[in-house]
């Protein structure tokens, strides 16, 4: 039976993950249809974490695939072990065996590396298949993908088609560096995760954060909102408000207001570029804390 959007989000979050109504429906109609979700948003949101709260959720293998450009079929599927082959044919000088006879036993199943795809296509019980910032690749390799997902089977030259024993939970991620096709897109079901909103992040950092409060997670996680609108190279992501909170905590911080100096001593949590810290001064800070309650 599949789970409704509340059972769904109550279960992610005994997991350690928040999701919002959206994802939480959206994760239900992939159970509910079978088929891959796609997760785009900028970085540093949760969309990878979405992937490991499943894994989690149906205590089952997290399989991930992390593209790249220049990624192709031997990265993602399989490749033979060439140098144990090479010396399995040296072995087998001599023996009298033919060709054919060596070349059956070097291209078996022994010689078989796989790679994420073919992993988890061979498990039993059905893992979780995380193909991770799929805009980094190329297109030639996201066609190449759209047949994985659509028969999720694989060829082997030398040992035939290999079928899937389980279909697994497929969650494909994107920053959005390039457009996907039309046809991926078609392929999967669809989300946008933006960042949280202020007292999702709290909730969030409650449950990654030992020992926090919940009036100082929620003034966290607004400073964190009021300094994403700035003008910064980089936005911070989530995991920023979690290093944060947990070094104002482990500082000994209890309120915001009371720590000024700390909040602007402990900004290299949260902004990664020069840029960014040089635009983000002691007033600048202050003006941000000023909005906090």
């Amino acid at each position: 039976m599949t789970p409704t959007k509340t059972d769904l989000a109550k279960a992610l979050a005994d997991t350690g993950y928040i999701a919002d109504d959206g994802l939480a429906m959206a994760l239900v109609l992939t159970e509910m249809l079978k088929r891959p979700l796609l997760l785009e948003g900028e970085a540093g949101v949760g969309k990878t974490e979405v992937a490991k709260a499943l894994a989690r959720l149906h205590e089952t293998d997290l399989i991930r695939l992390q593209c790249y450009e220049g990624l192709d079929r031997s990265d993602a599927i399989y490749e033979w072990n060439y140098q144990r082959q090479l010396l399995a044919i040296k072995a087998h000088e001599g023996s009298g065996e033919s060709a054919a006879q060596i070349e059956d036993a070097i291209f078996s199943e022994k010689y078989l590396l796989e790679r994420p795809l073919l992993a988890a296509i061979r498990r039993e019980r059905p893992p979780v298949l995380l193909i991770d910032e799929i805009d980094r690749a190329d297109e030639e390799f996201e066609a190449f993908l759209l047949e994985i997902l659509s028969d999720f089977q694989v060829s082997i030259p030398e040992m035939g088609t290999i079928e899937a024993r389980s279909v697994p939970r497929v969650v494909l991620t994107s920053n959005g560096t390039r457009e996907l096709s039309d046809a991926l897109r078609r392929r999967c079901l669809y989300h946008y995760v933006d960042y949280p909103t202020p007292d999702r992040e709290a909730r969030i950092l409650l449950s990654r954060v030992e020992g926090l409060d919940a009036a100082l997670a929620l003034q966290v996680a607004q400073l964190m909102g009021t300094l994403r609108k700035e003008d910064l190279a980089k936005v911070p992501g989530v995991a920023e408000t979690i290093d944060w909170a947990t070094a104002l905590l482990g500082l000994g911080t209890r309120n915001l207001h009371e720590d000024r100096e700390l909040v602007f001593e402990t900004l290299s949590c949260v902004l990664k570029t020069r840029e960014d810290s040089t635009r983000v001064t002691r007033e600048v800070a202050d003006r941000l804390l000023g909005r906090v309650a």
